[in-house]
């Protein structure tokens, strides 16, 4: 038998519980281990010789819906994806505005006394109708689906405390003495229980609403900012690459790419996908991969990888990996599984909110029971039922910890961090020392010019200015660098640059050539002064600890 890994999108939850209970579906599978993260809305199963379909029917078993991931989208299907879930936060949104906005005048009115007239309650009674009802219509939904597969969630606790505190309303309003003309109500820290019939819950009903579908739409947002820096990091790689067949060339999308074609890469364009060079040199910024800013030169026989960008000369690129095999899959896949695994603490809160709704119900019985033995009124024991599922409606616990994952990984790739799992993330508490192997890891990617040491004979203002205007016309970061230090403007004549050795022009009617000190001597016999010689040594353990030797760059004016 062997073991294979199975990812799944999970559809129907609604609470860290819901994940829970489909994890412990999964794993009464013979040989199966099964995480759900309720945040990303996934589940990963590995077992020995699992069945996607036997997976995806014990998912619905539990009420749920479960489907194999789609195959990477097109950019119309991508955008489609990305304006539904902006619409699914939209629609959330003007549902907590609404509800804000009804539920509002209903907390004024039963708090401050002064502003009950004759009939407010009724008014309470229309305008909070209408959240109870519309409002909380997701809450009362996941309830109903979790009852009729015998379970009990967070939205049911929801449901069951908003249905309670408006039925028990309506209860006082219509048959105890909560409906008469010109019934107050004050605001107290301590109730009075007698008064069970006389009292209305209005206000609890809307505002208890209110802040679950606030609580759900912040975590909404979460996710959506989260989803938008995984799908920004896979939008880094090329959308169409130039492919060369039988010497002509032709432009096709970088999913058609095979392995073994042959791509053709401009200066300033992305390398569609991992491969050899088999013609051509030139310098590729691969900061994105490895947080360098220097770029790393190529030639014959180098690899490159797909979403690095040619900053030199034209290449020509044997493709040797493509789809899932390309670096930039790993990363992605690094990614999705820092999402979707869990940290101790958030196994921990789901053990909790996984067993805390069947104890609050139980609690509320045990209320209600204890009351009524006691000899209270019906009313009153009822009242205490109601006050123990409103207290523990809000369900933060089982929201909280993964979403604070799930932001935190997000937000981490955003900043160039790529967390491998929510346990690293979780261990970093106790971190006191870091230990970088290479200074790009904490550069801002942008090189630039620290010092200037001119020959002598030759002032500062002049070599820079002359190496600006030969640098011009090169789009290495390094060329980028010297002329954003000395933005003149001017541009050499005859330029012309030689990929992975430097660039020439004539700036003023005098040659101008700038490189590496081994190629000024080599292709042009230049030798700079002993003096100059000691600087450029003394400087080159400076440079190779912050770059890389190869790419330290005298540069010397020359006359013709």
């Amino acid at each position: 038998m062997s073991t294979v890994d199975v990812e799944l999108d999970i559809s129907g939850m609604t609470c860290a519980s819901c994940a829970t209970r489909i994890e412990r579906k999964l794993n009464k599978l013979p040989g199966v281990e099964a995480t759900v993260n309720y945040a990303t809305e996934k589940a990963r199963v590995r077992g020995n010789d699992v069945d996607p379909a036997t997976l995806i029917a014990t998912v619905e078993s539990a009420g749920y819906q479960a489907a194999l991931p789609a195959p990477p989208a097109s950019d119309d299907h991508a955008e489609e994806a990305r304006s539904s879930e902006g619409d699914e936060v939209g629609a959330l949104r003007r549902r907590l505005l609404i509800s804000t906005s009804l539920s509002l005048p209903v907390a004024v009115l039963s708090m401050v006394p002064a502003l009950q007239f004759e009939y407010w309650q009724w008014l309470a009674l229309t305008l909070t109708a209408l959240v109870a009802v519309w409002g909380a219509w997701p809450f009362h939904r996941a309830a109903a689906v979790n009852a009729r597969h015998g379970a009990a969630t967070m939205d049911t606790l929801i449901s069951v405390g908003v249905i309670a505190a408006f039925g028990w309303s309506l209860y006082a309003l219509f048959f105890g003495g909560a409906g008469m003309p010109g019934m107050t109500m004050t605001f107290t820290l301590i109730g009075t229980p007698q008064a069970g019939g006389h009292e209305i819950y209005l206000e609890v009903a809307a505002l208890v609403t209110v802040f679950i579908l606030a609580g759900r739409y912040a975590e909404a947002r979460a996710k959506k900012s989260s989803s938008e820096a995984l799908r920004a990091l896979l939008e880094m790689g090329a959308k169409h690459a130039t492919q060369l067949v039988d010497g002509a060339e032709r432009t096709v999308p970088v999913a058609q790419l095979a392995v073994g074609d042959t791509v053709l890469v401009r200066p300033g364009e992305k390398v569609p996908s991992d491969g050899l060079v088999i013609d051509g040199s030139s310098a590729i910024d691969a900061s994105m991969l490895t947080g360098e800013s220097v770029p790393v030169e190529v030639t014959t026989g180098s690899r490159v990888v797909g979403a690095t960008v040619n900053v030199g000369g034209r290449l020509t690129v044997e493709i040797t990996r493509v789809g899932a095999d390309t670096e930039l899959a790993r990363m992605r896949r690094l990614m999705e599984e820092a999402q979707t695994g869990k940290a101790k603490v958030q196994r921990i809160a789901d053990r909790v909110s996984a067993v805390f709704v069947p104890i609050v119900i139980g609690l509320a019985v045990a209320a209600f029971l204890g009351w009524t033995i006691a000899g209270a009124s019906l009313e009153l024991a009822f009242t205490a039922a109601v006050a123990t599922l409103i207290i523990a409606c809000p369900c933060a616990l089982g929201l909280a910890t993964p979403t604070a994952l799930l932001v935190g990984t997000g937000r981490g790739s955003q900043l160039g961090i790529l967390i491998r799992g929510p346990q690293v993330l979780e261990q970093t508490r106790t971190v006191d020392t870091i230990v970088l192997d290479k200074t790009g890891t904490v550069t801002t990617g942008q090189m630039t010019v620290t010092d200037i040491r001119p020959a002598p004979g030759v002032t500062r203002d002049e070599l820079l200015r002359v190496a600006a205007a030969v640098e011009a016309g090169s789009e290495h970061p390094v060329a980028r660098a010297v002329t954003a230090t000395a933005p003149t403007g001017a541009f050499a004549d005859s330029f012309a640059s030689h990929a992975g050795f430097g660039v020439q022009g004539i700036v003023d009617g005098s040659a101008v050539v700038a490189g590496r000190a081994s190629w000024l001597a080599q292709q042009w016999g230049i030798h700079p002064p002993a003096e100059a010689a000691a600087e450029v040594g003394a400087l080159a353990p400076a440079i190779s600890s912050t770059t890389s030797s190869s790419n330290a760059v005298p540069m010397a004016p020359s006359t013709a």
